[in-house]
């Protein structure tokens, strides 16, 4: 009869990085060696690999006595015993008889908790080896143990290396034998019972039944998943206490006992703003962001969704959401509690196009200069062909949730090589918006343009420039699909998205067009480390007008770092007299690239292929094909991108290098 409780407390900072041999694989007689090489002990104290998690304590009162569990080490009379003289040695590890026990995960806590594993870069005295055996023969008990094999028995020995072996090294030999293993006989969850008629539902939630072996890993899954499923079924306040199994070794079978501690059953009342300036949320505000009504069955989820959506908005440096009783015996609600974080902030990017030269942009913005969530910005732009100023009005969540209403007011002068212009512009709209946190499969937006601008080019039946003012008044929509695992760095899935911009113009006479657009990606993971990324644009200018009407800056243009690198930017399609582009009525493009990472690098060949046409369709007749190379660093904040492409069918005045600096990939 052993009263004693026993628990289970693996460390688990412990890790020296070597990897665990395949006890499966090749080991004669059931023997299984780690690998003669060894870390330094530089390695110690670092942390486990991620997937690689200690055994949970679980404790274990033992009715029923038990065999020697470890048994000495063997003997000076054996024939390879080693004599303590005082002499330094190295050694490797031996273990047998784990076959069918030892899965990659146990193997992985034992090199990560292993006192031997850990000091073996270092030659030592047969002492200090005797004293780590005898620990991890403790260890080795505690994880067989954690899976169920209470009648363990393990035999340390330290031999001298094997006869006419290159390998000089002591071995330290652990002679494992499991046993049977224990099963568990009864399994109560007392407390359960108070959830009434949701009963069957949370003991689903709980998959550890009679008949299965004692496995603490199993059981603490299971002890997780259960105070989940009650947070998520109307239970604010449960507590699932630590699971206690009574063992028998007489019988080999163990009794699973875990307290339930449900609380009562609550549905969403209102949401309560704690500790949180006046200027930061309104509980009116907060209830636009919660994905929950009053009334609703309360959910755990829900509570940190909104948690989460409050640490979006950037205003709050920490936030703190948690359920309170209402004190009506049906309702809980929530309160919220917040430090505002800084209110401003100042952006800044630089970039490089051949044919766009440098682009230094900045920006200075309060998030909630109109309380709550009203932003203003002001940015401006700075580059070798392009200037532009702005002011920008954003209301986040308006008027519910991820939801962006916003206004702003722009000029900017483009000095380009298809065309010069100067443009002044309000725009408004409405757009359901898509961020890193909450990345969104449907994003949409509505919007309108009122705008002057006065742009000289070469017009039709002109060798020289002119100048023409053009008023445009715009309704532009987009819809967009997005199927892919990643905002900056997609590695799989897919994006699909159109745009349409129905236009009415006034330059010498009201005309009117709509400017339609489709953009297609697909992203198709091939091995760990390359991604092989397609993208295709189609777009076209709807209505009788000619292209020559439209205002240059709203033509259709090709090439450039965002389109058929190795071409300049807007290079690609019909030019004027001077040779320079003129833009067209319709667009067509297509990319193909493979990115290739080694680490925090990456390296990515491309294609691309693109036509501009004065129809409305787009002709293929005339394609311009280029080609490159580029390289991508991986930082925090997305990829940063360098891209070198050559252009395959250039046309007189291309140059034969053109390269892209930026931020994300190309698409």
């Amino acid at each position: 009869m052993d009263d004693g409780g026993f628990t289970l407390d693996l460390d688990d900072t412990l890790d020296v990085g070597v990897e665990w041999p395949d006890l499966n694989d090749n080991i004669p007689e059931e023997v299984a060696t780690l690998p003669p090489e060894a870390p330094s002990d530089s390695g110690a104290g670092a942390p486990p690999p991620a997937d690689v998690a200690a055994t949970p304590p679980l404790l274990m009162e033992d009715i029923a006595g038990r065999d020697e569990d470890i048994a000495p080490a063997s003997s000076d009379t054996d024939s390879d015993a080693i004599a303590d003289d005082g002499s330094q040695y190295r050694y490797s590890i031996v273990l047998t008889g784990l076959n069918g026990v030892a899965d990659p995960l146990f193997r992985s806590r034992f090199s990560g908790l292993s006192v031997l594993q850990e000091q073996r870069g270092k030659a030592t005295n047969l002492a200090q080896i005797n004293r780590r055996m005898r620990l991890d023969a403790e260890l080795l008990d505690r994880l067989l143990r954690a899976r169920g094999y209470y009648d363990a028995i393990v035999r340390p020995a330290v031999r001298a290396p094997e006869a006419g072996s290159a390998n000089k090294r002591l071995r330290v030999i652990f002679d494992v034998r499991p046993g049977e293993r224990y099963a568990l006989s009864r399994v109560a969850l007392p407390g359960l019972f108070v959830a009434a008629e949701r009963v069957p539902l949370l003991r689903s939630a709980f998959p550890v039944t009679v008949g299965q072996p004692v496995d603490a890993d199993a059981i603490f899954a299971g002890r997780d998943a259960l105070a989940i499923a009650l947070g998520e079924n109307g239970f604010p306040f449960a507590q699932v206490e630590e699971p206690v199994v009574t063992i028998d070794h007489e019988t080999r079978k163990g009794d699973l006992e875990m307290v339930v501690r449900a609380g009562g059953y609550r549905k969403f009342g209102a949401i309560v703003v704690d500790t949180l300036p006046r200027r930061l949320f309104s509980a009116r505000h907060l209830e636009r962001m919660a994905r929950f009504d009053p009334g609703d069955v309360y959910n755990a989820s829900d509570v940190e969704d909104l948690r989460r959506a409050i640490i979006a908005t950037s205003l709050a440096s920490s936030v703190t959401v948690k359920p309170v009783d209402a004190g009506d015996g049906e309702h809980v609600n929530v309160a919220v509690s917040a430090t505002p974080g800084p209110m401003r902030s100042i952006t800044g990017e630089i970039g490089y196009g051949t044919g766009e030269g440098f682009r230094l942009q900045g920006s200075w913005q309060h998030r909630n200069f109109f309380p709550p969530e009203g932003a203003i910005t002001a940015s401006g732009l700075l580059g070798t062909k392009e200037q532009a100023a702005g002011l920008t009005f954003r209301r986040n969540n308006f008027p519910k949730r991820d939801h962006v209403l916003s206004t702003g007011l722009n000029a900017r002068h483009q000095d380009l090589d298809a065309f010069e212009a100067r443009t002044f512009a309000f725009t408004a709209g409405l757009e359901r918006q898509t961020n890193i946190l909450y990345q969104k499969k449907w994003v949409w937006s509505v919007g309108t343009e009122l705008s002057f601008s006065q742009e000289k080019a070469v017009f039709a039946g002109s060798t020289a420039q002119t100048t023409r003012n053009y008023y445009t008044a715009a309704l532009p929509l987009s819809l967009t699909y997005d199927a892919s695992d990643d905002l900056l760095d997609p590695h799989r899935g897919f994006r699909l998205g159109g745009r349409l911009s129905p236009e009415l113009v006034n330059q010498n006479g009201s005309f009117s067009y709509a400017r339609a657009q489709v953009d297609g990606s697909i992203y198709l993971p091939v091995g760990q480390s390359v991604v092989v990324a397609s993208r295709v644009r189609l777009g076209s200018i709807l209505g009788g007008v000619t292209a020559d009407r439209i205002a240059p800056s709203r033509r259709f243009y090709a090439g450039g770092g965002a389109s058929v690198r190795g071409y300049a930017y807007q290079a690609i399609g019909p030019r004027d007299s001077n040779n320079d582009p003129v833009g067209g009525k319709s667009l067509a493009e297509f990319s193909l690239e493979a990115r290739v990472r080694f680490g925090t690098f990456g390296v990515v060949p491309f294609v691309d292929a693109g036509n501009i046409s004065t129809g409305f369709l787009p002709k293929l007749s005339q394609v311009r094909y280029g080609a490159g190379v580029g390289l991508r660093y991986y930082s925090n904040f997305g990829p940063i991108r360098i891209d070198v492409g050559t252009p395959l069918n250039r046309q007189r005045g291309d140059g034969r290098i053109a390269v892209a600096v930026s931020l994300g990939q190309a698409f």
